[in-house]
């Protein structure tokens, strides 16, 4: 492993009094065989006598957590690196410990972690691996068991039951039997972490594939965060759809497993959409025994989930936006002209939104072909290129200065750009500057 250690850190190593270790994810994607840039850093020593030799050291020292017994260096080369004191944690409710205390027993320091496979060392002096819960071990045989009894590790960090899953997902790793079903037994404690970091960890879990290029990696994580019982308290509007039943025609799976099925069909960045895009059908299901109008429930029921899971609001816009459109022209049978419009009122979001489609098609059966809808509308958008048709209000031969030159003011600047834009999708050669201009002049008069 010494050939991956940066030069600077094995000097700042070779100067203490002490071995200093490479720890966490760098040592296990190392032994596991895969690539990894971030190096945290931990010895038996204070962050006070630490930071006296990094300094020493040519290292910058960037922040200094006493709390937490952590200290944030750099090097010359700009290379980050986090240093952990050898401690103990406590915890009370939530993520963050509420007290850590050094310690220079390096199992002490192991069993304050949360898996065997991230409480491996590395030795850099020494040139070996020390590993005193046998981690290495749960390594070669790609499994996940806690550094101590499961329900203590749960239960002092509730959002571990999210990283087991995400770490499942990205190494394909697979827990083990006391692990999981002590994950099962103690899922209430997601309860006590905020949401923001569980929204946090959802994204990641949505796209734990792209970690380490494991095939369907986030369908395995989702799947196993709604086995151990997570994404019931996370998301209970979702899992309210498993066992709902589908048209078999359309439908393999229950409305559930179908969003699970999109999840896995769908580009990284409209994963969050594609879990949430028939949300609206439990509500509507078990109102009105349907699913008709589930698009624009579920853009509504959607918006209240992320509200509560502190999403931005251009996530929110994004996302509900998508869900609201995922049923347009579902049958292919919306007349050319319409598609038109559609796709130039809605460019902004169109090719998250094939995308989506797609999805959705994918995991009604299973089936990779092309969604008969996109095959349309791509006909469509080519078509609209070849005639040089506008999309956008940057396609128009006309600005908004060119409107206020002829006296509309900001509001109204926008209300006329959109007339013209309809009128040059419906007729590409209106769009001219001098017709564009006559004809602003006769909206600004209407």
């Amino acid at each position: 492993m010494k050939n991956i250690i940066p030069k600077t850190l094995i000097t700042l190593a070779n100067n203490l009094p002490c071995p200093l270790y490479v720890t966490g994810g760098n040592v296990r994607n190392f032994l596991a065989g895969l690539s990894s840039s971030d190096f945290d850093i931990s010895a038996p020593l204070t962050p006070e006598i630490f930071t006296e030799y990094a300094i020493n050291s040519g290292f910058i020292v960037n922040c200094i957590y006493k709390n937490t017994l952590t200290v944030k260096i750099s090097d010359i080369n700009n290379q980050s690196y986090e240093f952990s004191s050898f401690r103990t944690e406590q915890y009370e409710r939530g993520h963050t410990p509420s007290t850590a205390s050094f310690t220079n027993n390096i199992e002490e320091d192991a069993l304050r972690r949360d898996f065997k496979c991230n409480a491996v060392y590395y030795d850099i002096k020494a040139d070996v691996f020390v590993d005193p819960l046998n981690g290495i071990n749960d390594i070669e045989n790609k499994i996940i068991s806690t550094v101590t009894n499961p329900d203590k590790v749960f239960c002092n960090d509730g959002l571990r039951l999210m990283r087991l899953c995400r770490f499942c997902g990205e190494l394909e790793f697979t827990p083990d039997e006391n692990t999981l079903l002590s994950a099962k037994k103690f899922s209430k404690q997601i309860e006590y972490i905020s949401n923001e970091r569980i929204f946090t960890e959802l994204k990641l879990i949505l796209t734990a594939d792209t970690k380490y290029l494991k095939k369907d990696g986030h369908y395995n994580a989702l799947k196993l965060l709604y086995k151990i019982g997570v994404l019931d308290k996370i998301i209970p509007e979702l899992t309210i759809g498993n066992n709902i039943s589908q048209r078999s025609d359309f439908h393999k799976y229950d409305v559930l497993e179908h969003s699970f099925k999109a999840v896995k069909y769908a580009m990284p960045n409209i994963r969050l959409a594609a879990l949430l895009h028939d949300i609206g059908k439990p509500a509507c299901y078990l109102k009105n025994k349907s699913f008709r109008g589930h698009d624009i429930i579920g853009a509504e029921i959607a918006q209240t989930v992320l509200k509560r899971l502190k999403a931005s609001k251009n996530e929110i816009k994004e996302i509900t936006n998508l869900i609201s459109l995922h049923m347009y022209d579902l049958d292919s049978k919306t007349k050319t002209s319409k598609i038109k419009l559609f796709i130039a009122k809605n460019y902004d979001s169109y090719f998250d939104l094939i995308n989506l489609k797609q999805a959705d098609f994918s995991a009604c059966k299973d089936n990779l072909s092309i969604c008969p809808t996109i095959v349309k509308w791509e006909k469509v958008r080519n078509q609209m290129i070849e005639n040089n048709t506008p999309f956008t209000f940057k396609d128009l031969n006309i600005r908004g200065g060119d409107l206020l030159m002829l006296g509309f003011n900001n509001i109204n600047i926008k209300i006329a750009l959109e007339k013209l834009l309809i009128e040059c999708v419906i007729e590409p050669k209106f769009n001219k500057k001098e017709l564009l201009i006559n004809r602003a002049k006769e909206i600004k008069n209407e």
